[in-house]
């Protein structure tokens, strides 16, 4: 077997993933069953250039761990080989990812312009900040809290009925480039926002007396680099002294146990934690507002996926929150509110505890401030398609997401402090 791993890694070194085309890439699901099982992981990753999706990296893989892995076309026989050799269970999730990548716009919306059930690429869902601000000015306005490293401005949305002394909840999508169902829950919540004021009481209730800021997309040129590009793309796409990989982890460089748990110093890794936290732009826009606005922000929201999950503090230690008790009763029933209209299953808890720690993420750093309401969804869906959701399931993702927004969001108007 260390035969055809070694074989495997003198055929790697020259098809580094510059090629982009996708065809007969595919994505393996494993179950290592113990120790040995996992080195065979670890050996792989090192040897050859291996896209884990869940957990996102082999550093946080254990026994008995469900692991999604994507490779490259001319690997993946070998990959197959070996994985049938040291007795891992496995299992092919998709066979051709550039069929899944064609297979995802499946919408049958035809809009040329924007659409709320299809995927939007940056400038449209830009184009879009500004109209849904100039349609519903009693409702919505629109700022801009920062710059990309590419020098995108970043909008940021803040709804509510004008009041005095109200409190609010920030919510943010598109950390991690390539989950694009995340910016689109994030516009399906805005939507939902401005069509049910006034008809739906829960909704009008929340927007009279809270604010939300919505940050559609965090990462937006890593965003833009996945339309354009390189789909599977992750991180940022700020340039790194020393070395040609690109980018940080912008859900490992906020300033929560920084680059210890669960984040690589390396910056060709896909969870590399940054030079320094809030070294990126994007973070930093976003921390500043936040730290700008602490006396009023209540909640903290952070829209990725995919794994259906509700998790919350803390992730880059396994020690529990001081509200422990109340963050997972209130996750408890916001993962029954969103089963309700599909019986879509979610786990709820801690993060380190519930899938694996990690360190610098939005959530902690969140909490960590004061925000003692602060969540992570990771939504649809457990693997199927991973980061290529089918735009058919946008709607259904985005109608079950909001019911646990809703509820979590009142349940904050009941305990403001």
């Amino acid at each position: 077997m260390w035969a055809l791993l070694v074989l495997i890694g003198a055929a790697s070194v020259s098809a580094h993933l510059q090629d982009l085309s996708f065809d007969r890439q595919k994505v393996f699901r494993v179950i290592p069953q113990n120790d040995e099982q996992v080195e065979i992981l670890n050996f792989l990753a090192n040897i050859m250039e291996v896209d884990f999706w869940q957990p996102d990296s082999v550093t946080l893989v254990k026994p008995k761990m469900q692991v999604d892995f994507r490779v490259e076309a001319e690997k993946s026989f070998d990959v197959e080989e070996l994985l049938k050799e040291s007795g891992m269970e496995y299992q092919v999730l998709i066979d051709n990812l550039q069929a899944a990548m064609d297979a995802q716009f499946d919408s049958k919306v035809r809009a040329a312009s924007h659409s709320y059930e299809k995927y939007n690429n940056w400038d449209t869902i830009a184009a879009w900040t500004a109209d849904i601000a100039a349609q519903n000015p009693a409702l919505v306005s629109r700022s801009v809290i920062g710059e990309t490293y590419e020098g995108r401005p970043m909008y940021l949305l803040k709804m509510g009925k004008s009041g005095q002394n109200k409190k609010a909840i920030f919510m943010d999508c598109g950390f991690h480039a390539r989950e694009w169902i995340s910016p689109a829950f994030c516009q399906w919540f805005v939507k939902e926002a401005v069509e049910t004021y006034g008809k739906d009481t829960v909704m009008t209730t929340l927007l009279d007396k809270l604010d939300f800021y919505v940050l559609p997309v965090v990462n937006i040129d890593g965003y833009v680099y996945t339309w354009t590009n390189d789909r599977m793309w992750r991180k940022t796409r700020s340039k790194n002294a020393g070395t040609t990989c690109r980018g940080a982890d912008p859900n490992r460089n906020f300033n929560a146990g920084w680059c210890t748990l669960g984040a690589s110093n390396s910056p060709c890794s896909s969870t590399y934690c940054g030079s320094a936290p809030e070294s990126e732009k994007e973070t930093k826009a976003l921390a500043d507002f936040i730290r700008e606005h602490l006396s009023t922000i209540k909640a903290y929201l952070t829209i990725h996926s995919y794994s259906q999950l509700l998790l919350f503090p803390y992730s880059y230690t396994y020690n529990l929150p001081s509200n422990y008790q109340e963050l997972n009763s209130i996750a408890s029933a916001a993962s029954k509110q969103l089963a309700s209209l599909y019986n879509t299953k979610y786990t709820y808890g801690p993060g380190a505890e519930t899938i694996y720690p990690a360190a610098g993420g939005s959530d902690d750093w969140a909490y960590d401030q004061g925000i003692k309401y602060s969540f992570t969804f990771e939504l649809r869906d457990t693997g199927r398609h991973g980061f290529l959701l089918p735009e058919s399931q946008i709607k259904p993702t985005c109608e079950e997401t909001l019911l646990a927004v809703k509820y979590i969001a009142n349940y904050v108007l009941e305990h403001l402090y």
